[in-house]
């Protein structure tokens, strides 16, 4: 090979290693630093039962909002759109969980876009998503699928409820863990055609619960062979004044973290809060919709609140999302960071401007070497011409 190809060789293949680091090695490496919470048995709820069947592996995830055609630049699009695959399907490989929950704004323009689109982004999502098949994955709805609560119409829910068979209220079940999972802008309470649906399911789910736990009539109905606290999701966080009180890696950054919330905009109202939590009784909620991380104890209550952040890097330079460990009389829950934004272009900075070095350096050696031998041409000639 002759020597000027062997140096554009050299240079494209760190080019290469570069790209592949930046775009697929660097989830490797910053997502093995991440593992599965182990269960603390210190802390195991002594009312419930334990049972023989292993815990149930859960993925959490929030706000994806993949982007549609008005306000995503094509490469900005492509560009989150990858790093979203590239982080979950590592995660899948690395994880292997028995479940996925992904709280709600799946999209970023589902509430305006036209069917066509909305298709387009029912395949986009299961493309970029797609899990195994013993892996299940579930989904609520959140604003930015279908609307806020007063511009949601009857024929943008159902769009969504066919599209991801995600109705407002549901109930899972796996080896006697129960989760509930809701629409948050159908806790209104106006009576609405979404808000009456939504109050009579959550009645039936409490019933339910309350029979299975003994603490109720039982009228022959959906029956759970096996009690436990349930863990509620949805998109929106519970009413708090605001993220004030978060201490967390991936928390919102001032003055964000100090704006005071609006009921019904950014958390739930109060009196929908109260009578979720007088219902379903969860010992743990997560939701989304912040776009950052915040954990806090639920108001008079022993469990807890986490709000998952934004699982894409356009919201967030340090997006990440949840893994937890659950059996019926406890639980472990433990966020993932994936890798900064900035992380990947300082790589690439980083890489390119060494990369220049080693061309400069190359080129400088070169260039010496063929100056040293111009130089020994001249002097023999020099001295075969008698000029010396």
């Amino acid at each position: 090979m002759r020597p000027n190809v062997k140096f554009v060789v050299k240079i494209l293949f760190g080019i290469v290693c570069l790209f592949l680091y930046c775009e697929w090695l660097i989830y490797y490496f910053v997502l093995l630093q991440c593992d599965w919470p182990q269960l603390d048995p210190s802390i195991e709820d002594p009312f419930i039962k334990q049972t023989h069947d292993d815990p149930v592996r859960v993925m959490v995830l929030a706000d994806t909002h993949l982007l549609g055609s008005k306000e995503g630049h094509w490469f900005d699009k492509l560009r989150r759109e990858w790093q979203m695959y590239r982080t979950f399907q590592t995660a899948m490989k690395l994880h292997k969980p028995d479940i996925v929950f992904v709280l709600g704004d799946l999209t970023d323009e589902g509430l305006w876009c036209s069917d066509a689109e909305f298709q387009y982004y029912i395949r986009r999502f299961h493309s970029l998503f797609s899990v195994p098949q013993n892996t299940r994955m579930y989904v609520t709805v959140g604003n930015h699928d279908i609307g806020f609560h007063y511009r949601i119409s009857p024929y943008l829910n159902q769009r969504f409820v066919s599209g991801f068979n995600s109705s407002a209220v549901q109930l899972i079940t796996l080896r006697g863990n129960h989760f509930v999972l809701v629409n948050s802008m159908a806790l209104e309470g106006d009576g609405c055609f979404l808000c009456r649906a939504a109050e009579l399911q959550l009645s039936q789910i409490e019933k339910i619960l309350k029979c299975a736990s003994g603490r109720g009539s039982c009228d022959g109905k959906t029956r759970l062979k096996i009690y436990s606290k349930p863990i509620l999701m949805q998109h929106f966080p519970l009413y708090r004044k605001s993220d004030e009180d978060c201490d967390e890696p991936d928390e919102a950054p001032f003055p964000i973290k100090t704006q005071k919330f609006k009921e019904g905009w950014d958390c739930l109202s109060k009196e929908s809060t109260y009578q979720l939590l007088k219902q379903i009784e969860p010992r743990l909620v997560l939701s989304g919709h912040t776009h950052h991380g915040c954990t806090r104890n639920l108001p008079n209550s022993n469990g807890i609140e986490i709000t998952i952040p934004s699982f894409s890097w356009r919201n967030k330079d340090n997006p990440s999302y949840g893994l937890m460990v659950v059996t019926p009389n406890n639980y472990s829950f433990s966020k993932c960071l994936m890798p900064k934004e900035s992380t990947v272009i300082n790589s690439y900075m980083l890489g390119g401007a060494g990369l220049l070095c080693w061309i400069v350096y190359a080129l400088y050696k070169r260039t010496r070497r063929l100056l040293t031998k111009i130089g020994r041409i001249l002097v023999k000639y020099l001295i075969k011409n008698n000029f010396t």
